[in-house]
């Protein structure tokens, strides 16, 4: 069997359809043993890229779009996530949320991870008539950092993963007032990308690992979360077992999961929000950056 690494920069209830491909046997059916570590600090996944220990880094599209023309050239060639797993946290409970009462106020986001979240935050603010210099941003620091201070009273609203913020809200240290992952749009949040260009052999497994991937994803879609509460519990023990169905089905509704294949335009819109972020000079064209051979026999999502 043919082994396949994948580096990841976390460990997410978002790549849920990777853990399932791997649970059900669709990697192996491939001939793929699929291993995976998450090194900390987060962009150790470079290095291991770098050295070949690593197949494929799983994480944000950001880090192959601001290298393209500078550095290294890394090829996303399939998504896993097709929205940000966030949400904003507020003081007060509210039935709906409204961004402009966010000019003038405090948000601490986690940066710790990379710089997928603020440019994300910021990306739906411009979109919502709020410019992100009308806004106090703590960030750079560790999310649960950030949780234990917002707690503690820091700020007016805290972006953190949808998971942690539905914990933060359970146990009465805040309201979940926009989540972000449901109202937030589509972008390819979480991908995978190698180290060059592919040449044939390495096209060959790519795009037997993204067929597993995908019959992961069609897995998940075709049946209730309750059915494999099991699983999610011992994938994720550090949260409530009821609490991980509800936002797995809520995702499956939603359509975190949707395709192996990278939408053009939500990759066109998260490449705005990135060029926004002053990480590249501009917007990068979608065949310019993606290597769409893996994933050529995947439809456009709907």
């Amino acid at each position: 069997m043919q082994r396949f690494h994948v580096s990841a920069t976390g460990h997410s209830l978002n790549y849920l359809p990777e853990y399932v491909a791997k649970w059900q046997g669709f990697f192996a059916e491939e001939n793929l043993e699929v291993t995976v570590t998450v090194p900390s600090p987060w962009d150790v996944v470079l290095d291991e890229l770098g050295s070949g220990k690593a197949d494929a880094v799983l994480g944000g599209i950001w880090v192959p779009s601001m290298f393209h023309g500078r550095a290294n050239r890394y090829t996303p060639f399939a998504q896993v996530a097709a929205r940000a797993p966030l949400a904003i946290v507020g003081r007060e409970s509210q039935d709906e949320f409204d961004f402009s009462k966010m000019a003038g106020k405090t948000i601490s986001m986690k940066g710790s991870n990379g710089a997928s979240v603020g440019l994300f935050t910021k990306l739906v603010l411009r979109e919502n008539g709020v410019d992100p210099a009308e806004v106090n941003f703590i960030q750079d620091l560790d999310g649960a950092l950030l949780s234990t201070c917002f707690a503690g009273g820091m700020g007016d609203y805290l972006v953190v993963d949808y998971p942690n913020a539905l914990k933060l809200e359970a146990q009465g240290k805040g309201h979940v007032v926009a989540p972000l992952s449901v109202m937030g749009g589509n972008v390819p949040w979480s991908v995978y990308y190698a180290e060059g260009e592919s040449d044939a052999g390495r096209l060959d497994t790519q795009t037997r690992f993204v067929r597993a991937l995908g019959r992961g994803m069609d897995w998940i879609l075709q049946r209730d979360a309750v059915e494999y509460r099991d699983f999610l519990a011992e994938t994720f023990p550090r949260f409530a077992p009821d609490a991980l169905v509800a936002l797995t089905d809520t995702y499956r509704r939603i359509g975190m999961w949707t395709t192996p294949r990278i939408d053009e335009a939500a990759y066109l819109r998260w490449q705005e929000g990135i060029a926004d972020g002053h990480l590249t000079s501009g917007p990068i064209p979608y065949d310019t950056l993606i290597d769409t051979r893996p994933t050529s026999g995947f439809p456009v999502a709907q």
